[in-house]
Parts: C-alpha cells; structure tokens; sequence
C-alpha cells in the first residue's frame, strides 16, 4: 500500500526502513531511491539500488528498533519484550507511556497493540518528544501514538480505561498512584529502572497501593556460537540494562 513502511532486506546486512511512494526519495546517507515501481506490489518483491538486489518486505519489530536514531538512552530489545509480556501489552491495548526517549519502546508498543490499538506516550521534555516523534514516523507506526509534553510525576497520568501503563523514569513510585486509578481493572503497570534503590522503592510503592502480582526481574542475554560439533557460548554478552518490575490492578480500591 503506497505510504507504508518497507524494509529492504539483503542477505548479511541490517534492513533499512523506506516509505513506499511515487518518485524517488533520499535514504539517509546512502543515495536516492524511486519504489514507484513497487506500488501496488506485494512485499517480497526484487529491487535493484546501488548495484545491489534487495527483497523489499513487511519491517519486523527488530528491524523497527534497529533504525531507531538515539538520543537519549533506550530500552534494549531484550527489555523491551520482556515488558510486553509483563504489562501483557497486546492487540487492540490501550497503553500509556511515561518517558518516551528516543521512542524505542514506544515503537515496541505500537507494534505490539496493532491497528486497533492506540499508545500515548508522555514526556517532560520537547525535545525527546521530538526525536521519539521522528522515529516513529520513520518506523510508519505514528498512526498508533499520540504524543504529549506533560510532566506525569507532577501532573500525573489524565487517562482512563488503559490496559497497560509502562513507566521509564528515574522516579516510577511517583507515578504509580495515579497509574492505578489510570488502569482498567485487570490492567498492569511496568517499570524500568537502572538502579537496585530505584527497583526497591518502586516494588514498595506497589505493594502499598494494592497492586497484585508484583514482580521484579532482570534479563540478561548471551548469544551462542553454533559451529559443527563446536557449539558454544559467546564470550561476551548483554548483562545489566535495566531491572524491571510489573503490577496488576485487581480491584477499585
């Protein structure tokens, strides 16, 4: 469909994002690309570009977050589906985002609540909202998100009836009370926090406002080196981003 995001693919490589339109278009650094050929296509299709041939196919959510340009710090892939699955972040949700940031878990969650689903994502600062905006059209998710220069730990969260909250602050406890009241019953809140004091007084503050199901965990990942008869363990890997934590809204309380 003319105006979707398209990932070209070829074997080896990072894909890179393109928008399907008439005319050619510039692709970052690389050079200038005319897909009016390919409208009316389904993806999959050859492209030739460069001297290269690509497969032009639908973009994976790897493929979303690897495009993501950073500014501030994001939540790595490996958090970012562990967070899905904590606020059970799905289709057709209706999520609420504090610290959008470079918009790389905003991108995660727009992918994951589908066309029929809505994220509102919230930041203190313009110009995070700007670069997490920019991504998000680049990833052709914008439909999906609303953004909004807002302040939640002081103004708090003005939403209702939302089937997940996910907070990404130095300061998620702050937040929590007004998350709840936020939070359909049955909905989940998660947080990300770098540090043990952070995740300590935010699991405090859910046990406190009746939150059930409180968890905390961390996911670190190795890859391995897979070779015939000659499998192994990568001698390096992902350790400590970030440590998570998640509560469920069981009751109006």
């Amino acid at each position: 469909m003319e105006g979707q995001t398209l990932a070209l693919k070829r074997a080896g490589t990072p894909a890179i994002l393109v928008r399907l339109a008439r005319g050619p278009q510039r692709i970052g650094e690389l050079g200038v690309l005319d897909l009016t050929d390919q409208i009316g296509l389904e993806p999959g299709r050859r492209v030739r570009w460069l001297g290269e041939t690509y497969h032009a196919v639908r973009p994976s959510l790897s493929d979303l977050l690897g495009s993501v340009r950073r500014g501030a710090q994001i939540v790595t892939p490996k958090d970012a589906a562990q967070i899905l699955q904590l606020a059970s972040v799905g289709p057709g949700g209706q999520v609420a985002e504090a610290g959008a940031g470079s918009g790389a878990l905003t991108i995660a969650l727009a992918f994951a609540v589908g066309p029929q689903g809505h994220v509102t994502s919230f930041d203190r600062r313009a110009d995070f909202l700007a670069a997490a905006r920019s991504n998000v059209e680049l990833s052709g998710l914008s439909e999906r998100v609303t953004f909004r220069e807002r302040d939640v730990v002081t103004a708090g969260i003005d939403l209702g009836d939302l089937s997940s909250v996910v907070l990404d602050l130095p300061e998620p406890w702050e937040v929590l009370a007004t998350s709840r009241t936020a939070l359909r019953v049955g909905g989940y809140v998660a947080t990300y926090t770098p540090t043990y004091n952070q995740l300590e007084r935010t699991v405090r503050a859910m046990r406190t406002l009746g939150f059930d199901e409180v968890r905390a965990v961390e996911v670190l990942e190795r890859g391995l080196h897979v070779g015939e008869g000659g499998t192994r363990p990568e001698f390096e890997m992902l350790g400590h981003t970030g440590f998570l934590s998640a509560g469920r809204k069981v009751d109006e309380q």
